[in-house]
Parts: C-alpha cells; structure tokens; sequence
C-alpha cells in the first residue's frame, strides 16, 4: 500500500484521482483551501482526510500529487522535495497509471464530461471499469479491465497520455489565456492523435476533425451522411431523443437516450461507435443509455413549485448555445431565465460578442461578476462590457436575487465554470420560503 498526499485535492480530477486510489486500496489524503467546492463530497463520503495546505502535512513515506493549479514551490511541494519524496504531478501520475488498463481518453473543446460519464456507465455495464470524470467522480475497481476518463487539452496536459482509444468530441478555440488561435488548439490535438494505440473516434461533422492524422483507424461519427456513424431520423421530444444510427450506411439500431440537444445525441452516438468497435451487444449498449442519470453541474436540475432550476458548467458561448437548445426542448412551454456568470477575463474578452450572441437566445439575461481564477485574477473589462451588448440584460448580485422571483413557471439556467452556484443556492432559499 502507498500512503499518497494531493496537494491541491478538490481540483475535479485531483478529487476523481484520489477516490480512485482510495477505491483501489491505497492509503489516501490531500490539503486545499477551506472554502467548500463540491468536488470534495464524494472525499468525505469515503471519509479521505482533508487538511489546509501546510507543510507539516508532508511525512516520510509519502508520494505527492501535485495538481495543476499550483507552482513547484508551494510549501508542500518545498517540504517534500527536503525530504526526498516523489512528487509528480497529476497528468503525468494519470500517464502511467492508465497503462495496465485498455484505456479511453474523452478529449474535445466541448462535451468532455458529459461523455465520459456515459462512455464509464455503458462501457461498466459490460466489463468492470474504472473511471476518471472532470466533475470529480472517480471510481476504482480492483479487477477493472477498462479505464475512462476524461483528457484536458489545457496546456497540453494530455499529451501526457497514450491512450488505447481516443474520443475527440469536437475542435474549438478555448482557453486563449494559452493557445494563440484555433490552429494551436488543432495541432494539440493532432499531436495526441499520433499517440493514440488503438482506434480514435472522432466527430466527423466538425471541420477540424476531418482533417486529423493517426497512425490508427479513425472511426467517424455524427449527423452527416458521410461518417461511419451516422445518426439519423431523429425524434426530439419533452421525454428524450431517439434516433436511428446507420454504419457506413447500414442502418444498425434505433436507439433512445433520456437526454436533450443535438449535443447529447452525438456524445451518445461517440459511446455507441466505441461499443461497437468494442464488439458491446446494441441491447446492452441501449440498456445502459436508458438508465444513464448524467453528470454533475451539466443540466442538473432542482424543481420547486412550477419552476425549474438548472445548474450548468456551460462557460463557452458553444456551451450556452447547447444549454439553451437542451432546455427549449425539453420545457418548450416555460420561459428561459439566463444567470450566466464569465469565467475568467481573458475567455470573456476574447469571446465577447459571442457570449452576447449565445445569452440572447434566453427570454431574460442576468450577468454576475467575472470569476477570476487561480492564474488569473483581473482584466482589461467587466461585466458592463457584456451588459452593453445585450439589450435587457440586467447585472445580478447575490444579495439582489430576489429580482428573479417576478418569473413564474420558467426554467432558470444558472451558468459558468466559477462560484455561480451561491446564486442558485440563494434563489433556492427565497423560493423555499
């Protein structure tokens, strides 16, 4: 057994990271700030002891998990190193860790986490299966033959794997606080192809994607006539999609998801293709999409009285669009209350005129403060420079949520990678009473 210390333990793929060994027999523990982020709930389920970062916290014997959020010279980190231990940051553990397992990689701009969960809960009901979710799921299994989890192109972090099958959702311009243009974004990505073991699976409908480079089978998915996967024939209603999938126009199977938006059939039709690949009976694989309950903070909603709230990740104007759309489907009758709230300056900067574009498509829009974050805690604007471009929008603090209650019936989106669940949280409170 290896005693191991996160450093940085309620980053979501630090805390999956750490249910894993815990799961796996491993002796486990980390340090973070105090402030509660829901990523640490399945730690304490399991009772993994969560300490403030102090150097004390650092003991012969340990190996230590750094998360990608902090430097090589926070205290922890110092400590260790005078002692002598192991200290190895969270991808680069993850790049090795997955290689006694036949390993997917859920990568793309977009639909990272939606995927990986389902991808785990289908593939888990055929073999035993670990998995590694971004919302900060993890699950370790000792006799698991398969490993899902979800690759990060941030930094180019996931060049750290080399998985046996890659997934790749879509290409699209992210994080300009690091990749200069899409062209930057397109070679990180064909840079991964190229250390790909098996088979990619890749969206065929997006541009970028048509033109990636394996030295493996790239196996083609999503609306368009021309993919090896091809959904057709689809059937939106309040209750989920169902759709016929064709294989290099074959028809195959008709298959249903309790999901909604265009986004949620091509993530499903990813799963199918790889579970085809995989040899994975068509019944098992719509068994397994039926009973499929989501994933954290991706359309998660609460329901009080007639009114619906929706708690959303969506923090890319692609995001919003997919929210939107996932939302008019399933309650096409209730009014669209957006609370969007930026993250980072230099994705709302970049951006701007798109996340005005996107938020339009809502009946009503409240903005919150930019959410700065750990690398990045001021910008050249605010959130006035979004207000101005989108006629109607008001600007929401936390102590002014009452301004919501004037709608009824409606379904409100709260939105963003930040803290914009304390407003949530806080129009739960008024309602409640």
């Amino acid at each position: 057994m290896t005693f191991y210390h996160f450093t940085g333990i309620k980053g979501s793929g630090m805390s999956s990271l750490a249910q894993i060994l815990f799961d796996s027999g491993e002796q486990v523990q980390g340090s973070d700030f105090q402030t509660y982020y829901f990523t640490e709930k399945p730690l304490r389920d399991r009772q993994i002891t969560i300490l403030d970062f102090d150097p004390n916290n650092i003991k012969p014997g340990m190996t230590v998990i750094l998360g990608n959020a902090y430097p090589d010279d926070h205290p922890e980190i110092v400590r260790a190193k005078e002692l002598g231990l192991e200290v190895i940051r969270y991808h680069k553990f993850l790049g090795d860790y997955i290689k006694k397992y036949t390993s997917i990689a859920i990568t793309g701009a977009h639909g990272k986490t939606s995927t990986t969960g389902l991808m785990s809960h289908v593939i888990g009901g055929y073999m035993p299966t670990s998995f590694l979710i971004g919302d900060g799921t993890g699950s370790g299994k000792h006799d698991a033959s398969f490993f899902v989890m979800e690759a990060c192109e941030y930094r180019r972090h996931f060049l750290a794997y080399q998985p046996d099958y890659a997934v790749m959702t879509n290409i699209d311009f992210d994080h300009p606080d690091y990749f200069t243009d899409i062209e930057d974004v397109y070679n990180a990505f064909q840079q991964l192809a190229l250390q790909v073991k098996k088979a990619i699976i890749a969206c065929g409908d997006d541009d970028y994607l048509q033109k990636i480079q394996a030295k493996v089978p790239v196996v083609y998915y999503g609306f368009g006539a021309q993919n090896d996967f091809a959904a057709r024939n689809v059937i939106k209603t309040t209750e989920g999609t169902t759709f016929e999938v064709y294989v290099r126009n074959e028809f195959y199977s008709t298959f249903t998801i309790p999901l909604f938006g265009d986004h949620n059939v091509l993530n499903s039709l990813s799963v199918i293709a790889l579970s085809h690949y995989e040899e994975i009976p068509a019944d098992l694989v719509q068994e397994r999409l039926t009973t499929y309950s989501g994933v954290k903070r991706r359309f998660t909603e609460t329901k009080i009285g007639n009114n619906v709230l929706v708690d959303d990740y969506a923090h890319h104007p692609t995001e919003i669009r997919a929210t939107v759309q996932s939302a008019r489907q399933k309650y096409p009758d209730k009014k669209l209350v957006a609370v969007f709230q930026p993250h980072t300056f230099s994705r709302t900067e970049a951006f701007l005129q798109d996340f005005a574009d996107s938020l339009s498509q809502a009946d009503a829009i409240y903005l919150c403060d930019i959410f700065s974050s750990a690398r990045e805690k001021s910008g050249n604007l605010t959130i006035n420079d979004l207000k101005n471009l989108i006629d109607g929008s008001e600007i929401l603090q936390q102590d002014s949520v009452t301004e919501l209650k004037k709608y009824d019936n409606a379904v409100f989106l709260f939105m963003g990678a930040g803290d914009v669940h304390k407003f949530q949280e806080a129009f739960e409170e008024i309602l409640k009473i």
